[in-house]
């Protein structure tokens, strides 16, 4: 619709065109005053009548017969253009509707992001650099229309709606991500949200950190608090200013090649049973094995060489972007 504002300025400035050029004229060839040039031409354009102010000479009523005549013409040219921009606004807003919502028909193994605020908005730039599906819910216009500026599927509804957690497919959902303004509202959501999808991994913000364990016990499986998270890693900028860099070398990409991810280990995969010695991930593909969460919820952080992987292992490794990618490749059968 990037067309619409040009017709409006066309519209409008055909109104003043006309005027202007009618206010102008009988000042010019009745010598009116310009607020009662102004007024006549007015009242002709718009056909409301009204009458002469006074008599018009011969040139007088053949100027005020074309500018009856262009008048109209434009009047009309304006009511047909502004109900044309209605119905494409409709229109548009209808099939604009039916089209987010077949893409999210589409959608599985998602990430509902409620909420397009700061941390909303944060959120979404790592899920777009991970590659992930996600879907944006918010109740305001603004930050829906933002979002959806930015390339993102986005939905303009209240998130703690189960009526609205249903049409962005929860049910499909791999995860939700609670970013809504209050405590009490992310609280309700995950209530909603764990009620309709038990197997739902929930990540939610908190604004007050009394609030973190009311929404652990609600079913949050992981709660920040961004104010506290903040106020940390400033602390330690300033005492640990290497180890800060290097976390935001791994978690930001900034400066430096390299991320941290985790990858599962499938049942099936040929280095089941063997030891990290064995898999040469860190000679072959510049891979280092920071830890193994394994299958019974017991973290190895710095694992030896001897330690073995379990299918239903994580690994959690850094390394190389192609690095990662084929390791993921041979441990779960993912295409690298």
């Amino acid at each position: 619709m990037d067309h619409l504002p040009r017709r409006l300025a066309l519209i409008a400035t055909a109104m003043i065109l006309t005027l202007a050029g009618g206010t102008l004229g009988f000042v010019l060839i009745e010598h009116y005053s310009v607020f009662d040039a102004f007024y006549m031409t007015l009242t002709s354009v718009t056909t409301v009548g009204g009458g002469e102010i006074r008599k018009l000479s011969f040139a007088g009523r053949v100027f005020n017969s074309f500018l009856l005549l262009f008048g109209v013409i434009v009047i009309f040219l304006a009511i047909g253009a502004m109900t044309q921009t209605v119905i494409e606004l409709e229109l548009n807003q209808f099939f604009g509707k039916r089209r987010i919502k077949n893409m999210i028909d589409k959608l599985e193994g998602h990430v509902i992001l409620c909420g397009y605020g700061r941390v909303g908005r944060g959120a979404a730039e790592e899920l777009i650099h991970a590659g992930a599906k996600f879907v944006v819910v918010d109740r305001d216009d603004e930050r829906v229309e933002r979002a959806m500026k930015a390339g993102f599927l986005a939905v303009l509804a209240d998130a703690s709606s189960d009526d609205t957690l249903r049409d962005v497919g929860i049910a499909r959902a791999s995860g939700l991500i609670a970013t809504l303004s209050s405590d009490a509202d992310n609280l309700f959501l995950i209530l909603s949200a764990k009620s309709l999808n038990p197997k739902l991994f929930l990540s939610a913000r908190v604004a007050e950190e009394a609030s973190a364990e009311k929404l652990r016990r609600a079913g949050a499986d992981f709660v920040f608090a961004p104010y506290n998270s903040t106020g940390h890693r400033m602390a330690q900028a300033l005492l640990k200013p290497h180890v800060h860099q290097f976390l935001d070398f791994t978690t930001q990409n900034v400066g430096l090649d390299a991320g941290i991810e985790q990858v599962r280990v499938s049942d099936g995969c040929a280095f089941v049973n063997q030891s990290l010695a064995e898999m040469h991930v860190r000679r072959e593909l510049g891979v280092i094995v920071l830890a193994i969460r394994k299958a019974d919820g017991e973290m190895q952080f710095n694992p030896p060489a001897e330690a073995k992987i379990a299918g239903g292992d994580h690994l959690i490794v850094m390394g190389r972007p192609d690095g990662l990618r084929k390791l993921e490749h041979l441990l779960t059968g993912a295409p690298a």
